[in-house]
């Protein structure tokens, strides 16, 4: 695949940088549109799913639709207090005990972004019952002494996104990588390398487009309506998946930094295509692109509304540690891996095996 690393890197640091939580994907689209230019039209919905279409395609073979989500985990404001703090929900779901203390952006009404922090009442404070639980309530802040000045001076609002802050970096050195919203960010930046290096291809058996879905955090809702759109006869999803390799005994880890990406078998939302799935796996193989391979007991991904619509599906995750907190760690070869196997599959995938599944 032609992309150097420091292309690579550069467009995963622009895709985790962007703001864009469930239903505010704008920032992510952003920069996956000015990747595009000029191989692919790009189009949204109302939904904000970013819906792309390469130069080369045909019309007249199977459509292979690629998909990762755009949206992050994040908040949203639900009501400006007369301290001048506020009160928020989440959209998805923290990992417990991440948010407090995080620095944050708050999207203010004018639609700057403004720097403030999740606080949470200091030890010297706490009751006898809150040292016993160790929870507290966790409030939003940015500097405002009231209502008004909340309002007035800084433009907070009701209803107004709220993201993690936290800068992209990356080690050169050891090809690691840090930063926030790498699920599904990390598969985003596989995505559209492997989108761009097909659009090249004249040859393929299969027309390949791509989405990238709409709030999937709070449900996978965008994604139908990208693969109704597309009418696909297969999906090969990504994902940013949890990696389980700091926690979960040797025996049982599934999803490892740097052993490529992980194929599950099974979520919460979906028992995967088996014959797809031997299918890709055997492809991998042959292509000489390690892979790994899971059965998961939680989780879902969009693979969970596509296959509902007869569309067999497969998703390529790369693992991430500590998705779903402030920030998380990759490594650039897994991303890349994860666009080599779309690749590999997108070659292979002809009528005749489509007709097998």
């Amino acid at each position: 695949m032609d992309v150097s690393n420091d292309e690579l890197v550069a467009l995963l640091g622009a895709l985790s940088n962007a703001k864009a939580p469930s239903g505010f994907e704008d920032e992510a689209l952003a920069v996956a549109r000015a990747f595009c230019e000029g191989w692919a039209t790009f189009e949204e919905n109302t939904l904000r799913d970013g819906l792309i279409t390469p130069k080369n395609f045909t019309g007249d073979k199977p459509v292979l639709m690629l998909d990762a989500h755009g949206d992050e985990v994040g908040g949203m404001v639900k009501a400006v207090l007369s301290n001048g703090t506020m009160s928020f929900v989440e959209l998805g779901r923290f990992t417990p005990g991440t948010l407090a203390g995080q620095g944050v952006w708050v999207r203010a009404t004018d639609g700057s972004w403004v720097r403030g922090v999740v606080g949470v009442k200091p030890p010297h404070f706490l009751s006898e019952a809150e040292r016993a639980s160790g929870r507290t309530a966790l409030i939003l802040d940015v500097g405002a002494r009231s209502y008004e000045e909340a309002v007035n001076a800084f433009h907070m609002g009701m209803g107004e996104p709220i993201v993690p802050d936290t800068a992209f970096s990356f080690d050169a050195a050891r090809g690691v990588a840090l930063g926030k919203a790498f699920d599904c960010r990390a598969g985003v930046c596989a995505m559209l390398l492997a989108l761009r290096e097909l659009s090249r291809r004249d040859d393929l058996p299969v027309d390949v487009v791509a989405s990238i879905s709409a709030q999937e955090e709070v449900g996978e809702r965008g994604v139908a309506a990208a693969a109704r759109r597309f009418s696909p006869a297969a999906a090969f999803l990504f994902e940013g998946c949890p990696a389980d390799d700091t926690f979960c005994p040797p025996d049982e880890v599934q999803a490892a930094l740097g052993r490529g990406p992980m194929f599950r078998y099974f979520d919460r939302c979906m028992i995967t295509h088996p014959r797809y799935q031997r299918f890709v796996l055997h492809v991998a193989e042959a292509a000489g692109i390690a892979v790994q391979t899971s059965v998961r007991e939680g989780g879902g991904t969009d693979g969970g509304p596509v296959h509902q619509l007869d569309v067999p599906c497969v998703v390529a995750g790369v693992p991430c540690r500590y998705v779903h907190a402030g920030t998380a760690i990759c490594r650039v070869d897994d991303v890349r891996a994860a666009a080599e196997v779309a690749v590999a599959v997108a070659e292979r995938l002809t009528s005749e095996v489509l007709a097998g599944f």
